[in-house]
């Protein structure tokens, strides 16, 4: 059992030799301001902090972690004798775990048992919560998946969305309301309403309205709820979405799409933080959480008079704004959230876990594309692969972007964009792209492909590719048609 990295804050030999004991690269610091700085640059699974240091300073130490938004669980050991009392104020400072001694093997062998199993089952790792239930981020693998709540994973490294993680966590502490999320089509507005939520109110109810896929007078009634006999139909009571969200939270999905006359009884609720039912007379209290969110520039929305004024500046108080992945500062994040998604991904339960990760040319596909679904869309592409990939490693040929320009079943109107297409010399002109990438390194260009070095002897001499030898323009060309990822991708 062994994690990646851990940051060992002692000059004891044993508290040391402890942290060898659960990793092979462990980093040593005197003091907690030099361990500060380990811990910004090597994200370490764990850090291990001599008892010598109070819990007012542990405190301290957690704290600008947080701060930095780079959390990692903290382990105090104490003395072999005497420590008993104290380690309640240790777990009060913030520390997920409290040691009687170097030797207290067991205990830290159930931290980190539970860091690496769900590091492997899920993708990021369950922090022991303090009193206060404080949670915190960690690291997992080669990805960076930031466990705002304990069901909640908002993955990358990018500064785009370390910001949105910080102002998640400012929000959720604050008494904000309502809270307003922007961001494009599946950048994961829903996620981060969520992860507000389960910060705020974990133990109270989350409701979710598509404010698209009703009409009017049913988003009305849905929302609100009705009196029997308030309109034809109405035969019973209705509770409406407001008052079954309690003291929990509702989330008001695409709040553009809401009608103007809805918008305006909406802004009396969050004015008021009161509501009647459809027909009824009685006031009744709004106690929730009101989050809504958009795909649209809602100013842009105001000033084209297709969204009330007064309801946009009483949204916009601290919003938080998600970036797109074609952004510069996000799209570091497209090769870590392609990982995530590998390795926590069940559509295709027998080959869970024989499909290990993707090779350099399938990562660059990924890296060039714009991403108009941004992480939906990836997530997609990611499954999409993992049903058509045969090998350990996810290749270039089964990254397919756009399934409709590349499938079989498309209509014939295509047919004349891809004169001359041929497997075979698209498999030759991607041996022929990975042998030049690699300055003809037979055993890297085929860990690029995702293919064995023998295959990739035979297909050089299947197709007589030379070293030296060029694709002709026209048939460079043939590969650049609209629909294909970079040079190649396998037809269906």
């Amino acid at each position: 059992m062994s994690l990646r990295s851990i940051v060992a804050v002692s000059k004891r030999d044993e508290v040391q030799r402890l942290a060898r004991e659960f990793s092979r690269k462990v980093l040593v610091a005197d003091e907690l301001a030099e361990a500060l700085g380990l811990v910004e640059t090597v994200n370490p699974d764990l850090v291990l902090i001599d008892r010598g240091f109070s819990p007012c300073r542990i405190r301290e130490f957690i704290d600008t972690t947080d701060n930095h938004s780079i959390s990692v669980p903290v382990v105090v050991v104490g003395d072999e004798e005497g420590d008993t009392g104290s380690s309640e104020d240790f777990i009060n400072a913030g520390a997920c775990g409290f040691l009687q001694g170097s030797r207290d093997y067991s205990r830290l062998e159930q931290i980190v048992s539970r860091i690496k199993s769900e590091s492997v089952s899920r993708g990021r790792h369950p922090v022991p919560r303090t009193p206060s239930d404080k949670r915190r981020a960690t690291e997992s693998g080669d990805f960076f998946a930031d466990d705002c709540a304990a069901s909640v994973s908002m993955v990358g490294r990018s500064k785009a969305i370390l910001n949105s993680i910080k102002m998640i966590k400012i929000i959720a502490a604050s008494r904000c309301n309502p809270v307003l999320i922007v961001g494009e089509t599946g950048t994961g507005k829903e996620l981060v309403a969520e992860a507000i939520h389960a910060l705020r109110h974990p133990n109270e109810p989350f409701v979710a309205v598509n404010c698209a896929a009703l009409t009017a007078n049913l988003l009305e009634s849905e929302l609100f709820g009705h009196v029997k006999g308030s309109f034809t139909g109405a035969d019973r009571d209705k509770t409406g979405l407001f008052e079954v969200a309690g003291a929990g939270t509702i989330f008001l999905d695409e709040i553009t799409e809401m009608p103007m006359d809805l918008q305006a009884k909406l802004l009396r609720v969050l004015q008021e933080k009161t509501f009647r039912k459809v027909g009824g007379l009685k006031n009744i209290v709004c106690r929730a959480t009101i989050i809504a969110s958009s795909n649209r520039n809602l100013k842009s929305e105001t000033q084209a008079n297709r969204f009330r004024s007064d309801l946009y500046y009483r949204l916009n108080v601290a919003p938080i704004i998600l970036a797109p992945l074609r952004f510069p500062e996000r799209r570091e994040d497209i090769r870590l959230l392609a990982e995530y998604f590998l390795k926590t991904s069940t559509i295709c339960p027998h080959k869970e876990g024989k499909i290990t990760s993707l090779t350099k040319l399938a990562v660059e596909s990924l890296m060039e594309y714009d991403w108009p679904g941004n992480v939906r869309e990836l997530r997609n592409v990611i499954e999409r692969a993992i049903l058509r990939e045969t090998t350990g490693k996810i290749g270039l040929s089964s990254i397919i972007l756009d399934p409709a320009e590349c499938s079989e079943l498309s209509d014939g109107s295509r047919a004349g964009q891809f004169t001359g297409y041929s497997l075979a010399k698209a498999e030759r002109e991607l041996i022929s792209r990975a042998l030049q990438k690699t300055g003809w390194q037979k055993t890297q260009a085929a860990s690029l492909l995702g293919i064995t070095r023998a295959t990739l002897y035979a297909k050089v001499k299947q197709y007589k590719i030379e070293k030296g030898s060029y694709i002709a323009k026209e048939e460079q060309n043939e590969f650049s048609a609209p629909g294909l990822p970079r040079a190649m991708p396998a037809p269906y």
